[in-house]
């Protein structure tokens, strides 16, 4: 019997499986699609709910969460064949990824080849991301360093994170600070790090406050680690060998990430039992941990860690002046708004809207909009208009035109 049509949708092609002959009732579900009220995620996927699997998607469920019986949402949908609930799982972050342990159950499980086939399609891409995850991943890889060692770390174990940061476009916004890790570079920002962990917000305020390159002289400190760190603190997004899952939590504990080092460790004995179905015979160093900043307290997440930081940065930008003021008392102010002041904020750059001036960071103000992008990479340490000011004053950009409230609600929403 021939095979039925694939599914128009799905570009991709398996010719181990083009040659499979089907029955057509391959193709339906192991259960009937039923309505399940009141389940819950795992519920729903198996029933094939899809009213109420949106429903719980769109309060913001993790999708990648397991159950009592160590499964996720998505098994269930594959276990199940259940297409359309399997599209939404996937379209909304579930992990199908290849040489992981959901997505090796996934496949392993999946009733059909329209289930097989879809897991494949969506197997070559990373779940997505936010616009500000998206944003602030495109500035990381953006570093010239931080994009050759992704590129090599993809070659050798087919990480998926290259393959979603929009290729060689990515906008170059330079890092304030080099982290050298057995002699090899991470390129960073220090807002971010400083939002996402208290350790780095501590010592950029003492021990590296001046400091543009951070060398760490002990051996057993893991590049590869500490990278995948970085890389999760500006995209919620971690994809890490098992291998190095340990030193990933010796890291957390000394940067006091707790969340995160919970997970981990929580995961470290999971791995230690599960069962890879199809890669029994691969070992730990080509298996991969995939975590969506989903499954953190919503305040360890990327936008909370961030807003605290601007909440901060408002609450420091109350001075006002007249805007007819002399060069003198502009230097006067000024010199009240130097980068060593507010500590706290880590503001890089002032922006004056009418008669306030906002203390701002430039990399988010780049990341998120091409107008402040191009305004940035013009500028050269100078204050528009302003002459004489002080040398460690913050870089200052007037805007006209647009109210306090206006500037203020924008930068809330970035």
């Amino acid at each position: 019997m021939a095979s039925p049509t694939p599914d128009s949708s799905l570009t991709f092609t398996d010719n181990d499986l083009e040659g499979i002959d089907l029955d057509p009732s391959d193709f339906g579900s192991s259960i009937p699609l039923k309505k399940v009220p009141n389940g819950d995620v795992f519920e729903a996927s198996r029933a094939g709910d899809i009213d109420r699997l949106k429903y719980l998607l769109e309060l913001g469920i993790n999708v990648n969460a397991r159950d009592q019986w160590d499964s996720v949402a998505l098994y269930y949908a594959c276990l199940a064949g259940h297409l359309d609930a399997a599209r939404m799982l996937l379209e909304s972050g579930a992990i199908c990824s290849e040489h992981t342990f959901d997505g090796d159950r996934c496949h392993y499980a999946a009733l059909n080849l329209k289930v097989r086939k879809l897991l494949k399609a969506f197997e070559a891409r990373p779940p997505p991301l936010g616009p500000l995850q998206a944003s602030m991943r495109e500035i990381f890889m953006g570093c010239g360093e931080n994009r050759a060692y992704l590129e090599q770390a993809n070659n050798q174990f087919q990480i998926s994170a290259l393959s979603s940061t929009g290729g060689s476009n990515s906008y170059h916004f330079p890092p304030d600070v080099v982290f050298f890790v057995q002699g090899r570079p991470i390129e960073a920002h220090r807002v971010i790090l400083s939002a996402r962990s208290s350790y780095f917000k501590g010592k950029f305020e003492t021990d590296w406050k001046d400091r543009k390159e951070v060398r760490f002289a002990r051996e057993k400190l893991s590049y590869t680690a500490l990278y995948s760190l970085i890389h999760f603190f500006y995209s919620d997004r971690l994809e890490i060998v098992v291998d190095d899952m340990e030193d990933l939590v010796r890291i957390c504990k000394v940067c006091k990430c707790e969340s995160l080092q919970r997970i981990l460790e929580k995961e470290l004995i999971h791995q230690k039992y599960a069962e890879y179905k199809a890669l029994r015979d691969i070992d730990d160093s080509q298996k991969r941990f995939i975590l969506q900043g989903i499954s953190l307290p919503e305040e360890d997440r990327l936008p909370a860690s961030l807003h605290r930081i601007l909440q901060i940065a408002l609450a420091n930008s109350t001075r006002e002046q007249n805007q007819d003021n002399s060069v003198e008392e502009m230097s006067s102010y000024a010199s009240a708004m130097q980068i060593s002041d507010f500590l706290d904020d880590l503001a890089d750059v002032s922006v004056q809207v009418d008669k306030k001036i906002f203390r701002c960071h430039q990399v988010v103000l780049a990341s998120r909009s091409e107008y402040f992008r191009a305004r940035l990479s013009r500028m050269k340490g100078f204050h528009e208009g302003k002459f004489s000011l002080p040398v460690d004053t913050l870089p200052c950009l007037e805007e006209h035109d647009l109210s306090m409230e206006a500037f203020e609600k924008m930068i809330e929403y970035m």
